[in-house]
C-alpha cells in the first residue's frame, strides 16, 4: 500500500466535511433546510463594530454559538445579553430547541451561566493550567 499523508487544500477540506455530513445524515435525517443557517449579528457605534456574535443552526435544529465578543470598554452594558437573546430568539423561530457553545475559564463562563446555560463538560489543561467549558441550554 502506498498511502500518502499531505496537507489538505481548501477544496479537500470541504470534501471531507461533506463526506462526514453525508454519513451523519444517513444516521439521523436532517430536521431543517437548509442544513446550516448562519445567525450572526453585530452592534456598532458610529459605524465601528463594538460587539458581535457568530452562530449557526445546523442539521437538526441545534444552535451553536462559536464566537461572542464585546470590546472591553463596552462590557457590563448588556450587549452580550442582547446579542445572545437575539440569536436564540431567531433560532427558536426557526425551530431550534437546543443551544451549545464553549468558553475558557478566562473568558465568559459566568456570563453564560447567567444566560441559562449549564456546564456539561470540562476539558482540563486546555491550554495548560486552564479549563475549557462546554455549555448547553434547552431553548424551549
Amino acid at each position: 500500500m502506498n498511502y500518502e499523508c499531505e496537507k489538505s487544500t481548501q477544496e479537500e477540506q470541504e470534501y471531507i466535511d461533506d463526506r462526514l455530513g453525508d454519513y451523519n445524515l444517513k444516521q439521523v435525517p436532517a430536521t431543517q433546510q437548509p442544513l446550516v443557517v448562519k445567525i450572526n449579528y453585530c452592534i456598532k457605534e458610529k459605524g465601528k463594530v463594538i460587539a458581535g456574535i457568530n452562530s449557526a443552526m445546523y442539521m437538526w435544529n441545534i444552535l451553536y454559538t462559536h464566537i461572542l465578543f464585546v470590546e472591553e470598554e463596552y462590557r457590563k452594558q448588556n450587549l452580550g445579553s442582547m446579542l445572545i437573546e437575539k440569536v436564540e430568539s431567531e433560532a427558536i423561530k426557526l425551530g431550534a430547541k437546543l443551544a451549545h457553545l464553549d468558553t475558557f475559564d478566562f473568558q465568559a463562563k459566568d456570563f453564560y451561566l447567567k444566560q441559562g446555560y449549564e456546564v456539561f463538560g470540562v476539558l482540563e489543561d486546555c491550554p495548560e493550567g486552564h479549563k475549557r467549558y462546554y455549555l448547553k441550554k434547552h431553548l424551549i
